[in-house]
């Protein structure tokens, strides 16, 4: 009995052995698929996945708290505590979009056409490695989160203090998945439109500059015919602006370098030409406004900075430190001058200087990329052995799609939600200030 005891407590212990390892086999089976990345083999190298961290860290300094500051200090009247929450919201918001379905739309497994496959809704099935880099894909999508966040600030500042809250909030994240998320697929993520026209756009002059000052165009017109003439801003406001704008900067050229998604000499050399054409940009519009009688200030100098930015961010990794000066100061030329026939003929007001420096920034710096890519004035050479003139109608057809695609998607995805919530508050809110009139923001 004893020994028949003990074969069956042997036997006993393998099967429940035998019975672990199944279980343990079926729930590897089964999970495998949904997890968010296998570490089994990790074959990412540490400098550049740190550097990319280090990276996406301070290139969302750029959106928050960077961007939303300055939105918020050029908020006119009462309005400033809302929109400060306002771009707060719909940053998060859009959050949760791009974790749910932005990034695979963006940048799932290239198919050739506007979206990228399905292989990542939730942020599942990432690979150890991002196709072509040295990074782990969890740190490439987290960079290119801050890629896909900062429009949606930069739209909270075309209708600060002219907005509801319901109506951001749902507007923000569906205009990221149906506007920005299939244009950064087309251009970043091997679309059609990176097979076809062959787009040089280094840190988001078209993805994010076009496609935001076109959109936020758009949403200004919608109400432009019942805005009244901007009132000078606060002091207070003026240093929101202007340290917002300084955070921008820094956010910005961290961005310019993680776009490399490696620590080099590419990373450096885009880091630097973003520092260049940012201050070229910055004292030209200074010297503009100085020419034009506007004498220089605070937010003067904020929109300098912001609009040398939008001017050599297609152009950040591919031209020489001199190559980029000019860029940054053309591309403000054309901006500053678009700026002022836009305040002149219309009531657009601060939208229309944002319209100016992101949309007129973004396409002339993608224009100027072409002969500054000439290896003969320092820049890196056409890809693929294209042609000078070949690049250019490249570039302006990629321009002239992206418009194209933001314009129509804003205007009806807005249509849309104002048939849920209306956009505009009540014209006594807007007249009292959102802070006072709507301090829940509904």
């Amino acid at each position: 009995m004893n020994g028949m005891g003990r074969a069956d407590g042997q036997i006993g212990k393998a099967g429940h052995r035998l019975a672990l390892s199944a279980c343990s086999l079926l729930f590897a089976s089964i999970s495998s698929p949904a997890c968010a990345q296998s570490g089994a083999l990790d074959l990412a190298d540490t400098g550049d996945t740190a550097w990319i961290l280090a990276a996406s860290v301070l290139a969302f300094a750029a959106t928050l708290p960077g961007f939303v500051l300055f939105a918020c200090g050029q908020a006119r009247g009462r309005n400033q505590i809302t929109t400060l929450y306002q771009g707060m919201g719909a940053v998060l918001a859009s959050t949760l979009a791009w974790a749910i379905a932005g990034y695979t739309l963006a940048f799932g497994h290239a198919t050739g056409g506007w979206l990228g496959a399905g292989n990542a809704w939730m942020l599942r099935e990432f690979g150890n490695l991002r196709a072509g880099s040295s990074i782990p894909e969890s740190g490439f999508a987290l960079f290119q989160s801050t890629s896909a966040l900062l429009p949606v600030a930069i739209l909270v500042a075309f209708r600060s203090g002219r907005m509801n809250t319901a109506w951001l909030m749902l507007f923000a994240p569906l205009w990221s998945l149906v506007a920005y998320a299939p244009l950064a697929h087309a251009i970043w993520g091997g679309g059609w439109i990176s097979e076809k026209f062959l787009p040089i756009d280094w840190n988001g002059g078209i993805v994010i500059g076009v496609g935001v000052g076109v959109s936020g165009l758009v949403l200004a017109l919608m109400g432009a015919d019942r805005e009244p003439a901007p009132s000078p801003l606060s002091p207070l406001g003026l240093l929101l602006a202007l340290l917002g704008a300084t955070l921008f900067l820094v956010g910005r050229i961290a961005a310019s370098g993680g776009q490399a998604l490696t620590g080099n000499d590419d990373a450096a050399a885009a880091m630097l030409a973003t520092l260049l054409g940012a201050a070229a940009g910055t004292m030209t519009w200074l010297l503009l406004g100085r020419a034009t009688n506007c004498p220089p200030g605070p937010l003067s100098l904020a929109r300098g900075i912001l609009c040398g930015l939008a001017c050599i961010a297609p152009a950040a990794g591919y031209v020489s430190p001199g190559g980029a000066i000019v860029i940054g100061a053309f591309g403000t030329t054309v901006s500053y001058s678009l700026a002022r026939t836009l305040q002149a003929r219309t009531r657009l007001g601060d939208a229309g200087v944002l319209a100016s420096v992101f949309a007129g920034g973004g396409a002339c710096g993608s224009l100027l990329v072409v002969p500054f890519i000439q290896p003969a004035l320092g820049g890196t050479g056409h890809p693929s052995g294209t042609s000078l003139i070949d690049q250019l109608i490249g570039q302006a057809g990629t321009l002239a799609l992206a418009t194209i695609w933001v314009a129509a998607t804003t205007l009806v995805l807005a249509t849309m939600v104002s048939l849920v919530r209306p956009m505009r508050p009540a014209q006594e809110c807007v007249d009292q200030g959102l802070d006072i009139a709507t301090p829940e923001g509904f």
